[in-house]
């Protein structure tokens, strides 16, 4: 990202009430670690959560986060961010493959 883009970041974080510093990076970060994971854990998670959110922080409260910080950012500096963003959520929104049904 560019300086302005990181310094808007910062600006965003020391000035926004539901931000603290470093927020927005760690956003990214769960939101690029839980898209990674195998279909096996995501399916997990949706039908019984994941005890860890409630201490490491929750990926889709992550996502969410992330999508008010480009709203509040100037258009340039949110598009930088988007761009960052949109390759997680390409591969979060993969078609699952194909059960093998032991078929054939």
């Amino acid at each position: 990202m560019s300086s302005s883009a990181l310094s808007e970041i910062v600006r965003l974080e020391r000035t926004r009430n539901y931000l603290r510093l470093g927020d927005v990076s760690a956003a990214v970060r769960l939101w690029k670690d839980y898209v990674h994971h195998s279909e096996r854990r995501l399916w997990h998670d949706y039908e019984w959560g994941n005890v860890h959110w409630y201490c490491c922080g929750d990926p889709l409260e992550a996502r969410a986060l992330l999508d008010s910080v480009m709203q509040a950012m100037a258009p340039r500096s949110a598009r930088e961010l988007r761009q960052i963003v949109s390759r997680f959520d390409a591969v979060w929104n993969q078609p699952s493959p194909p059960y093998d049904l032991g078929e054939g």
